[in-house]
């Protein structure tokens, strides 16, 4: 039987959505992606988003609202979709795997955005940022929910969306709040008429209560793409539908550190120093960190957009001059065609890589010819040693504030597979470690308190 209540991941690196059947919950195969759907979106021209969104929502007579809230931008944004369509260009928005294919084919004349998700909550956006991000995230809302009908599900209306427990470290409140109204405003534009959302370590968490027979204090431990959240829960027998769940919380912290700071940290540390990032100037000085580690923090929107500025490559050029800094010409390169992300891709299979093999052999040919790097498994783990100390840093705190001890720590997200962060938390804790479907415990918990609070 279709139904149109839902839980929905609206997570960093992936998508997924969760319907009840049969008494269970079970992730809804999209049919253009499997069961999650990457973060990622690719336009020809990020001002044609609007546009066609709006073009979208017409056709099923849903776009009168998002047409009063974008009556400023929304003649030029159909109006660069005209001319995209007269210029020979596709006019159309493409999601997940395909947006990587469409990004990879020209990276230097297109829009391109991995983990939207990893922006909402920056300081210091302007307004029309905010909208932009709006319409990203309503874009992808909308298609994911398209897919879902396109299964013979019933259209969704009422959806849980899971939310970390801050978006970004710096004035958590702030961020929050604004993270939260684009997400809110994007789902309302998408066509969803009721939304709630939940902490996503809560979520994940609500799956694994399922199985026990008796009540257990659980840490979770949720290690996203784009961020960590730790909660400390009491969980048991039917706890979720005969409990109050904000009595179920006894702590919880969150931070923006998650499997894209892995990543960035293993291309910052053992990748970049092949493009120059540890020579030395002509008058002994170190070379410049900033534009390397800019280049790397592809979670950072103003890291990204300076990297990619004139100043950025001015500095380049200048020193180029020097010739022992010739490494540089693959950074300036990584620049003018605009290949952090695909740089970023290698670091992650790097990552993947050494969770089972001692080194991996990176290519990064397309930055200089014939150009490889050797990353032994230490250096990753001594360039994830920060990272791995925060995340017990938030769980200490966790603990602390629930001033008990876990029966046992339930961990969970995309990167909870990695046999170096799953060691680190066993030998850190010495309690029994639980892990869930790294990629489905959230959408499952999301799912099964839709029905909860929908049915």
């Amino acid at each position: 039987m279709s139904q149109s209540i839902a839980g929905f991941d609206f997570g960093t690196s992936n998508c997924a959505v969760g319907i009840m059947q049969d008494q269970q919950a079970q992730l809804v195969t999209l049919p253009e992606h499997g069961n999650y759907m990457s973060s990622t979106l690719f336009a020809p021209q990020s001002e044609m988003i609007c546009g066609w969104l709006y073009q979208q929502l017409e056709q099923q007579g849903k776009a009168e609202r998002y047409k009063q809230a974008r009556v400023n931008q929304l003649s030029a944004s159909l109006r660069s979709i005209k001319e995209l369509k007269l210029d020979g260009y596709d006019e159309h928005l493409s999601f997940g795997q395909q947006a990587l294919k469409e990004y990879l084919i020209d990276p230097a004349d297109c829009y391109y955005v991995r983990s939207p998700k990893s922006f909402l909550g920056a300081s210091g956006i302007r307004e029309r940022q905010q909208q932009q991000f709006e319409d990203i995230a309503a874009a992808m809302m909308w298609h994911i929910a398209e897919q879902v009908k396109q299964t013979g599900q019933a259209e969704l209306e009422k959806v849980v969306i899971g939310r970390p427990v801050n978006f970004q470290g710096l004035n958590s409140d702030l961020s929050n709040q604004q993270a939260i109204s684009i997400l809110n405003n994007a789902a309302s534009f998408a066509g969803f008429k009721q939304v709630e959302f939940l902490f996503e370590p809560m979520a994940a968490g609500l799956s694994y209560q399922q199985q026990l027979s008796e009540e257990k204090r659980v840490l979770v431990i949720d290690i996203g793409g784009g961020t960590s959240d730790v909660s400390m829960l009491v969980m048991g027998p039917d706890y979720l539908a005969t409990r109050d769940h904000n009595n179920l919380v006894l702590g919880y912290n969150g931070e923006r550190i998650g499997g894209n700071d892995f990543d960035i940290a293993l291309n910052f540390e053992t990748l970049m120093p092949s493009l120059g990032a540890k020579l030395h100037l002509a008058s002994g000085q170190p070379m410049p960190i900033k534009p390397f580690w800019d280049a790397a923090a592809i979670n950072d929107f103003p890291a990204q957009t300076r990297f990619y500025e004139k100043d950025t490559r001015l500095l380049l050029q200048r020193l180029l001059k020097e010739p022992q800094l010739s490494p540089l010409k693959g950074l300036l390169r990584l620049s003018d065609e605009r290949l952090t992300y695909q740089m970023s891709a290698s670091a992650e299979q790097a990552k993947i890589a050494l969770s089972s093999s001692e080194q991996s052999v990176v290519d990064l040919s397309y930055l200089a010819e014939q150009l490889e790097v050797t990353v032994e498994q230490t250096a990753y783990q001594q360039a994830a040693e920060r990272l791995l100390n925060s995340i017990a840093m938030l769980s200490d705190d966790v603990i602390t504030q629930a001033a008990c001890q876990p029966d046992a720590i339930f961990l969970t997200g995309g990167s909870a597979n990695s046999p170096m962060i799953k060691n680190f938390l066993a030998q850190r804790y010495q309690t029994p470690l639980v892990s869930g479907d790294n990629f489905g415990s959230v959408t499952s918990g999301l799912t099964l308190w839709a029905n909860h609070i929908f049915s």
